[in-house]
């Protein structure tokens, strides 16, 4: 038999985004570059033969679910990566059962889906919604020459089966020290990686919520806070959830923010960290500021961070003509910057330069749009940190996650809405705050991270009839008919068009020229038309001559830069006419009908692009936005494209990107909601397709409907159906880092 995968070797106990870059997933991947791959995938050749679903044994399934496997492959189910996990997997323990090889592949599969890991028992449960196989850009149909659904195959062996095939001590290992590519934990199998991302995770955070609870007196707290927020008991019989969140964060090592749009997030954490300040920087305290760092999952999320930030530190009822008060102030910073560049991301690496040998010089560390940060990067916030430093998460719980694997505040905050406050929590918070969480948010059992966490509840941008408001509420309750209804009505925010007939020739310019639709005329005439015409005629008519100063050509662009993000298509899916590709070819054919754009392919002033892999290089992450924009070159006396991208710090420079120089961009007229989090926009245009898919889910529609922040123009599918369903199918990522019991 072949090497046993990580012999000779210890764990890896290397911090997390310390380890080399490897060319498969999972903590076997090392050993695959020793070995080998063969240019040929012959997944577990074998002489033997057998029929799928017979008993398992170490060789007889094998050809079987080899062609299994390559018609998945084939029809772009299961991705190349996945394939060649299982591949080496087999050819490093040959006894091995072939379901444990499909086992391995389908959590390799699962990883690319954003779950943590493979959960057989759900899997068996639910095979086509928890595997999403077939995927939904799939174009293979179910005819005669359509690979076998994977609900039968997997289908073909019980639980317990399944899990009996899975004891390979060679490959399988429990929940613990060990080299094996594979762990299992119950009825969940992980890649070891992500499994030791998940118990780092786990780990870090406890120990932060183990630390001993801030000393200060109660009256020095309650001072502060009226200070902040004004005398309590101003909502009446309502607690005022800032105010308790403040006090709630503010006095552990850990804490959790998370509401919706509008519940004021970032002014409550603006507060926070001015009430950190004062207690740090008042008599009795460490007598110098807090070293404070503010950061984001993406420089888009970051810049808008660094403009909400600032605005909140102008607001504070603080005078600058008062000693203590300006020292605060001068205390809390505004810079943001993106959690890559915080830990000091190493290109063609996993590597971080801050790690638990070498932490982040900080005391306290905030991220906002949490909901967007992946296991793999949370494990290495948390190895970065110091362990007395503070950790503040921001997010809305109910977004969709992040891309990469793992749900980590959607799972941390599994519990925010009830609150599960202890009784001496709430008696604290009532010490502190002067009001407290009432009976029904209070649990003789509540457990440490419930003490931790705060969901804010009153949003302070959607009015009570705010159709924008009302429609994400439904969305977020699984209300779908109530939510069918309220598209029915007739709202200045909300305007709703109907596929396919009413997005035609007619419809479809004055939407993306003007932001306008007549589809329902009179509802959205309020406001300036902010369409995609708006930024290209910025671009034309306030271009700077030719002796323009670096500034000049800085604030040009970002003049263009806010009023191209003040409008934007936002779709589901990727293929299809009424996905990203699609809609891009689209309304690029529009505007140039129009005369807004000189072209529809290749590079031209007014094409905005999004960067689609991170480039260290050029100081570019995934995600970022630019546009493209003639610039005159002074060097050549000649105009020249350059692309233009925000400062990821939200300041007032401009990157600017020789067109050649960017190598992984696509064109970005219509954008996926997927890529849209962190971003607002003031008029916003969801695009949904008509036809059932996995990938249409609540979290996906109330994401998109947060999106804006003024107007939404919504074109929901044309059966009530295929709404209905993805407002009743919620993300389930699979995963154990916060576990029940």
């Amino acid at each position: 038999m072949s090497r046993r995968p990580g012999a000779g070797r210890h764990e890896s106990r290397q911090p997390p985004g310390r380890e080399p870059e490897a060319p498969l997933a999972g903590e076997g991947r090392a050993a695959v570059s020793e070995v080998g791959l063969p240019e040929q995938l012959d997944l577990f050749a074998s002489p033997d033969s057998g029929r799928v679903g017979g008993t398992p044994g170490p060789r007889g399934d094998r050809t079987e679910l080899e062609r299994v496997l390559q018609a998945w492959m084939a029809a772009r189910w299961l991705r190349p990566l996945d394939l060649a996990f299982a591949t080496w997997l087999g050819r490093e323990v040959p006894a091995a059962s072939p379901w444990l090889l499909l086992a391995a592949a389908l959590a390799s599969h699962q990883l690319g889906r954003g779950h943590g890991c493979l959960d057989i028992g759900d899997m068996l449960r639910d095979p086509a919604g928890v595997l999403a196989l077939p995927p939904e850009d799939d174009d293979t149909g179910q005819g005669s020459g359509a690979p076998p659904h994977p609900a039968v195959v997997v289908g073909r062996l019980s639980e317990a089966a399944w899990l009996a095939a899975l004891d390979c001590p060679a490959l399988v290992g429990a929940p613990g020290p060990g080299a094996q590519p594979l762990v299992r934990a119950g009825t969940r199998l992980y890649l070891r990686r992500y499994w030791r991302y998940e118990q780092d995770v786990r780990e870090g955070i406890a120990r932060r919520l183990a630390l001993p609870p801030a000393a200060t007196a109660g009256a020095v707290w309650r001072n502060w806070l009226e200070r902040l927020f004004g005398e309590p008991g101003q909502y009446g019989d309502a607690p005022d959830w800032q105010r308790l969140a403040c006090a709630l964060v503010g006095r552990g090592a850990f804490g959790v923010i998370t509401g919706g749009p509008g519940t004021g997030k970032t002014t409550t954490v603006v507060k926070l960290l001015a009430l950190l300040q004062a207690l740090a920087l008042a008599p009795g305290g460490r007598a110098r500021p807090l070293q404070i760092r503010l950061a984001a999952p993406t420089g888009k999320a970051a810049a808008r961070l660094h403009q909400s930030i600032a605005q909140a530190v102008s607001q504070l009822p603080l005078r600058n003509d008062d000693p203590l008060d300006a020292a605060i102030l001068a205390a809390i910073p505004i810079h943001v910057t993106t959690l890559h560049r915080l830990l000091g991301s190493r290109p063609d690496t996993r590597r971080f330069r801050h790690h638990a040998g070498h932490p982040l010089p900080l005391d306290v560390l905030v991220i906002d749009e949490a909901s967007m940060v992946d296991l793999e990067r949370m494990a290495a916030v948390l190895d970065a940190l110091p362990l007395g430093a503070r950790l503040i998460l921001l997010g809305d719980k109910d977004q969709l996650a992040s891309v990469e694997a793992g749900a980590v505040l959607g799972e941390l905050c599994r519990r925010a809405e009830q609150g599960h406050y202890l009784p001496e929590t709430a008696d604290w918070l009532a010490e502190v705050c002067g009001e407290a969480p009432g009976l029904r948010w209070q649990d003789e059992a509540g457990r440490p991270l419930d003490q931790a966490v705060v969901q804010l509840r009153v949003s302070h941008r959607f009015s009570a009839d705010s159709g924008i408001g009302r429609l994400a509420r439904a969305v977020n309750a699984g209300d779908a008919a109530g939510s069918r209804a309220i598209l029915d009505e007739a709202r200045d925010d909300l305007v709703v068009v109907r596929l396919p007939h009413e997005l035609d020739e007619r419809h479809w310019p004055a939407l993306l020229l003007h932001g306008r639709s007549a589809a329902r005329p009179g509802a959205d005439d309020g406001g300036a038309a902010d369409g995609y015409r708006r930024y290209l005629a910025l671009m034309r008519l306030h271009r700077p001559g030719p002796e323009a100063t670096d500034a000049a050509w800085d604030a040009w662009a970002n003049q263009v830069l806010r009023a191209h993000a003040g409008f934007q298509v936002l779709c589901a899916v990727r293929r299809g006419p009424w996905g990203v590709e699609g809609l891009n070819a689209r309304i690029a054919d529009v505007l140039h009908r129009h005369g807004e754009i000189a072209a529809t392919q290749g590079w031209y002033p007014g094409r905005p692009v999004l960067v689609t892999r991170n480039d260290y290089g050029l100081g570019l992450m995934n995600g970022d936005i630019g546009v493209t924009l003639s610039r005159f070159d002074p060097a050549t006396a000649e105009w020249r494209l350059r692309v233009a991208f925000a400062a990821s710090d939200g300041g007032d420079t401009v990157r600017w990107v020789l067109p050649s120089r960017l190598n992984h961009i696509e064109t970005v007229y219509a954008l996926t909601v997927h890529k849209s989090q962190g971003s607002e926009f003031e008029h916003a245009v969801l695009v949904l397709p008509d036809s059932p898919t996995p990938i249409l889910t609540r979290e996906l529609v109330y994401t998109g409907i947060t999106r804006a922040r003024s107007r939404l123009t919504l074109v929901p599918p044309a059966q009530a159906a295929v709404w209905d369903e993805a407002v009743q199918r919620r993300v389930q990522r699979a995963g154990g880092l916060v576990l029940e019991g």
